[in-house]
Parts: C-alpha cells; structure tokens; sequence
C-alpha cells in the first residue's frame, strides 16, 4: 500500500480514480471547506473517511507535513515504455527520461512541469532512484496521478529503444552541451533526457542522446536544480509546438530516416 498526504495530492487521487483506496484519514482538529471536499468526494466514492488524531497522520505518512490529510490506497501502477509513448496528444512525441533522480521533491516538481507543458509521459529506472512516494505525489501537487510514468530496467537500453522502434530524437541536457537549449527545433518525436542531482548524465547515456543542449548561465553558478532546469526546457518545447516558428529562429535537428540508427 501507498500513502499519499496533503491536501491537493489527496483531492487528485480521488478524482482520478487511478487507485483504490483502502481509507482516507482527517486529523481530528482540522475541519473546513477543503476538507469537506475531501469528504464529500470520498462519500460519494464509497471511500471510508476516518477522523483520527493528528500524532496517528503524522506516523502513518512519517512526516508532519500532511496538512490534516492522508489517504491509504493501492501502489502506484507504472507503465511499460510502449505504452507511454502510445499514449502521445499531438503529432509528436514528447517524454522526458530521468537519469537517476533520487530526490522526491526533484521527481514531484518535474512532474509536476512535466504535466503543465503537455509531456507524454515520464520515464524513470527501477533501480539506484526514487519512485513516486508520498513525498514526491505531494512535491508534484498531485500531477503523478496523471502523467504516464514507466519504470525501465536501464535507461541507456531505453533510449535505444525510444530511436529504433519509436523514431525518436534524443536531447540530453548537459552543461557540456554545444548548443543552447532554445537554439534547437523541437518540434520532433523527442525524448528529453536529465541526469542526476550533482552528477548530471551518465557517461553511457550521455553518449546514447543525439544532441546535448545546455542552459546559458550570467552568474557564477554553473548550472541550475534539475527540476528547474528541465521545466525551463519542457516549457521551451511546449512553446514551440504552440508556435508557428521562422526557420531562422532555431537551428533545426538533422534529417533522418527511421531506423536509420
């Protein structure tokens, strides 16, 4: 079983209905419209709703942080890589591959980014980074219960796979990039690549991508967070595919042929 707490995480796991749920509990002490919401949506659903002491919330969800809130529900269903790029909404693809992210609240705000710029779907490894845990439903807002999200058993093979079978461009963001991250024509199936927190790509799939861009920097910090940085770069892309761009605006990808990798 999973626990999501907060408020807006709660509210879009219920109204998604991704999940079943085993109850939902509200802290004795915490009553108002938000909640009644909460409780009223779990009546209609058939959710149990518990109205417990708030020290119980805070050992169940293992943080105070919970607003009042937590819903015990099922594990999150993750997807196959297939499946999420089936389920692109425009003429092109557009995922994001997160090479090794371990920190919830990078994962929860990127896809929290993800969602707002109409990204297909997320891809993340089973192994050596963090899944979407409690922490991270409540750092994306509650935007995990809707954006497609796979878990690969290795990314480098992923990214191989995202070329051959789905015709796919791959864009790593890397500060060692040759070109800035808006110099670059988007409007392709892509797959938008970030590495790790402090250790950015890594060598194998930085050499699997098919462009490296980077984030121009004014200051004297080289790079920016990850989740920041790739919502500057999700929302680059979103742009241009709401756009209608000149040619001279962006330095177009190179033409290819599929399979041709």
């Amino acid at each position: 079983m999973d626990v999501i707490y907060g408020i807006h995480p709660v509210s879009e796991a219920l109204k998604s209905r991704g999940r079943s749920f085993q109850y939902v509990a509200i802290a004795k002490d915490r009553m108002d419209p938000k909640m009644q919401r909460i409780v009223d949506d779990c009546r209609e659903s058939g959710i149990t709703v518990r109205f417990l002491p708030r020290d119980f919330l805070d050992r169940t969800a293992n943080t105070n942080m919970h607003q009042g809130v937590i819903a015990v529900t099922s594990k999150k269903e993750y997807l196959d890589l297939d499946d999420v790029i089936e389920k692109k909404r425009g003429e092109h693809a557009f995922v994001v591959v997160l090479d090794g992210i371990e920190d919830p609240h990078n994962l929860g705000a990127l896809i929290r980014s993800a969602d707002g710029a109409g990204v297909d779907g997320v891809i993340i490894p089973e192994r050596r980074a963090v899944g979407v845990t409690g922490t991270a439903m409540k750092a994306s807002a509650g935007a995990a219960e809707y954006v497609p999200i796979a878990k690969v058993t290795n990314i480098a093979r992923s990214i191989e796979d995202l070329k051959q079978k789905h015709n796919v461009w791959v864009v790593g963001l890397d500060e060692r990039g040759t070109q800035n991250y808006d110099e670059i024509d988007y409007k392709m199936n892509l797959a938008l690549v970030l590495g790790a927190e402090g250790k950015g790509l890594h060598d194998l799939v930085r050499k699997k991508c098919d462009l490296l861009v980077k984030i121009p920097m004014a200051g004297e910090i080289a790079s920016l967070n990850v989740s920041v940085a790739g919502g500057i770069v999700m929302y680059e892309v979103a742009r241009q595919r709401r756009m209608k761009l000149a040619g001279s605006e962006t330095v177009a990808a190179p033409s290819k042929k599929k399979g041709h990798r």
